[in-house]
């Protein structure tokens, strides 16, 4: 069983599938507390239904599509996903799984898309003392977002890095951090505004792309932002 805040048929609006039409099981619990998370209704205020593997599936099957997204929260906590992920592609859909890389998962989907959180994302004054250090205890796991990509490889599959950038500062933080990973492909590593609305992604769109140019990596912008508004259900 796996509580699930929503499932819903949209459009793709981030990394390097973005455009694609996809159904997204949004899963609802997370180990971490992002400050700036924007689905705190499946983090810091989980909520949803319970519900068994086939339920889930069935709802997966009452589109007609054949992207899917397994999404958060943080799914990577739910032993189950593994199940639905595996029955997702008997049913020859391809599947993305969105995960902050904290939890490591030998699943067999088509897609990791990894977003490692930055020491911008910590909640210090937004959270408990408990839960920010949690947090900072739980977020920094290059390891596993190692073993992620040479899995995701291993299977003749793919991987993105997706980071969440709010300034200069939080750019050269990226680069830090991929220089604790041992191998990586640069055409894999995105940089994505932070914000919720057209107004701040704007205002990132100011420096960043000339930033990523500058470091031969990509410019992942949240087209859903633009398209639906921070609206659930898209």
């Amino acid at each position: 069983m796996v509580r699930i805040s929503e499932i819903f048929h949209s459009i793709q609006g981030e990394g390097k599938l973005s455009g694609t039409p996809s159904v997204f099981v949004r899963t609802s619990g997370c180990n971490l507390r992002c400050w700036f998370c924007d689905t705190r209704y499946a983090s810091w205020e989980p909520e949803g239904d319970t519900l068994s593997v086939s339920s889930i599936l069935d709802r997966v099957d009452a589109f007609p599509c054949d992207h899917v997204v397994i999404t958060g929260g943080e799914p990577a906590i739910f032993d189950e996903i593994g199940e639905v992920v595996q029955s997702c592609k008997a049913r020859r859909k391809h599947v993305t799984i969105e995960t902050a890389g904290t939890v490591d998962r030998d699943w067999d989907c088509d897609l990791w898309s990894i977003s490692p959180k930055l020491s911008n994302s910590t909640p210090i004054g937004m959270a408990s003392d408990e839960w920010v250090r949690n947090h900072d205890l739980r977020r920094h796991a290059p390891q596993v977002v190692e073993s992620l990509m040479e899995s995701s490889l291993n299977r003749q599959a793919d991987y993105q890095l997706k980071f969440v950038v709010g300034s200069i500062l939080d750019a050269e933080e990226v680069l830090e951090y991929l220089g604790e990973l041992h191998a990586w492909d640069r055409d894999r590593v995105m940089m994505m505004p932070r914000g919720t609305t057209a107004e701040e992604l704007q205002l990132h769109s100011t420096w960043l792309p000339s930033w990523c140019r500058t470091h031969g990596v990509r410019y992942c912008d949240r087209q859903h932002i633009y398209w639906f508004g921070n609206t659930r259900g898209t």
